[in-house]
């Protein structure tokens, strides 16, 4: 029992880096800074509507991106991508709530155009920051990877760069040079039962265990050597033959568990995704209600049937759902079977080409965003036939079911978009769904937004 409770007590959480905590708070802050600064150039009070931009801006830009060790070119791309797909949020809550007219527009031109550069420059003397706090000496950690195989080889490449305050020193592991990765031979260092006495030797400052699951014998022997030393320890699971969304470690009554699979929206995430998907559909619903009407109309008067299309589809955690699409065929194959559509389809009416090409077939899909049913951005829905067809031939196809389904998605907007007639065209849009889960943050929802808007306008291969 007393070995339990201390070891309750000492198991915590990773905490988050200096670095990461202070971009968190310094995107957003220089972005409301660089609008005050902008306004008081201009003479323009700060009252109630810009106070109100502020805390909005501040909102939707907060946690901000850690891009101090990012490429510099690549940082300045992320940026503008990041301000451009702000912008367009902010003008159409400006011009649904017609608050525009509070705003000069001198201020918010010139803060449209400042901003971005102020950001670059920010993320230029965070790097240098960095860089110049990695190369003091006293800043500097000796680590050592025990296991010398593909994962251990992963892992020093992660050490590397010239801001990672790490200098990797080499390998241990007990195996001959033909059961080792290649590239790790030449900084082989020696054996387990050596890996204690060359870290005091050597005042090695990190360890990271990188030896398969099979080796726990071993790796229990190793622990009970290396923790006379001072040196941390790092364990690295061999999970990389699995698709890991949302890895994390969590305490469950105490319990340390490793997730493995799991959905980003939880907790404060799940109310971010819940409160944006909620804004967004209203305003866009009240935007483009003349337009719903319109294609109601059109599709009442091509072909006889219902306006409404009403699908079978698999939601979050696989559960079924109606989703709702404008009608643009003459049949509504919605059973067991389902043939998708293809270029030329017959069964397609002249309309129905037109909204489907235009993607106007999916706008009564920001119904189902309010119901609950569906978020905006988000793997897009297949047919439940689909689904039982795929799950089986493609590797964690029903991982993308750990959100709720999209109207458009990370794989729509990188050319995988419309019919998937090959095996290889469905892995590749799982992969994209799969990369969404991994990486989602609001700013990339906003992000794929505006790339739809910009496919739906100007893409003409969809049908």
């Amino acid at each position: 029992m007393f070995e339990e409770r201390t070891y309750n007590r000492t198991f915590y959480s990773a905490p988050q880096s200096v670095t990461s905590l202070v971009a968190a708070f310094v995107e957003p802050t220089i972005i409301v800074a660089t609008y005050i600064a902008i306004s008081l150039h201009f003479d323009e009070p700060i009252g109630r509507p810009a106070l109100t931009l502020c805390l909005l801006v501040f909102a939707l830009t907060f946690p901000g991106r850690n891009r101090f060790r990012d490429n510099l070119t690549a940082a300045g791309v992320d940026i503008v991508g990041s301000w451009v797909t702000l912008l367009v949020i902010l003008a159409l809550c400006g011009y649904a709530t017609f608050s525009l007219k509070y705003f000069e527009e001198s201020v918010l031109l010139a803060w449209a155009l400042v901003t971005p550069f102020v950001q670059w420059a920010a993320v230029w003397i965070g790097r240098k920051i960095v860089r110049a706090a990695a190369a003091k000496p006293e800043n500097r950690r000796t680590a050592i990877i025990v296991g010398a195989g593909a994962l251990g080889v992963k892992v020093a490449k992660a050490l590397g760069g010239a801001d990672s305050g790490i200098d990797f020193v080499g390998y241990f592991d007990d195996r001959v040079n033909g059961r080792v990765d290649p590239q790790a031979n030449d900084k082989r260092l020696g054996g387990l039962a050596e890996v204690a006495n060359y870290i005091r030797a050597h005042t090695i400052r990190e360890v990271f265990i990188t030896l398969p699951l099979g080796s726990q014998p071993r790796i229990v022997e190793l622990l009970e050597q290396v923790q006379g030393t001072t040196a941390s320890l790092y364990f690295v699971p061999d999970v990389f033959g699995i698709s890991i969304i949302q890895g994390r470690l969590q305490d469950m009554n105490g319990m340390p568990i490793v997730g493995i699979c799991e959905t980003p929206f939880t907790g404060a995430n799940e109310l971010v995704k819940r409160a944006s998907d909620v804004v967004l559909a209203s305003i866009i619903l009240v935007l483009i209600s003349p337009l719903l009407l319109a294609v109601a109309i059109g599709v009442k008067l091509s072909s006889p049937g219902p306006v409404i299309f009403k699908q079978r589809r698999n939601g979050l955690d696989g559960e079924e759902i109606i989703v709702y699409k404008f009608r643009s065929m003459t049949t509504q194959d919605n059973g067991s079977v389902v043939v998708q559509a293809t270029r030329g389809d017959p069964r397609i009416t002249r309309f129905g080409a037109f909204i489907r090409r235009t993607s106007l077939d999916e706008l009564p899909q920001f119904v189902n965003v309010l119901q609950g049913r569906m978020s905006i951005v988000g793997p897009r829905p297949h047919a439940v036939a689909h689904n039982e067809q795929y799950r089986a031939i493609i590797k964690a196809y029903m991982v993308r079911h750990k959100v709720k389904p999209g109207i458009t998605g990370w794989a729509q907007v990188n050319g995988h978009r419309g019919e998937t007639d090959t095996l290889d065209k469905m892995k590749a849009r799982v992969e994209y769904d799969l990369e969404y889960l991994r990486n989602w943050s609001l700013a990339l929802d906003l992000q794929i937004i505006v790339r739809t808007i910009r496919l739906v306008l100007f893409d003409r291969h969809a049908y």
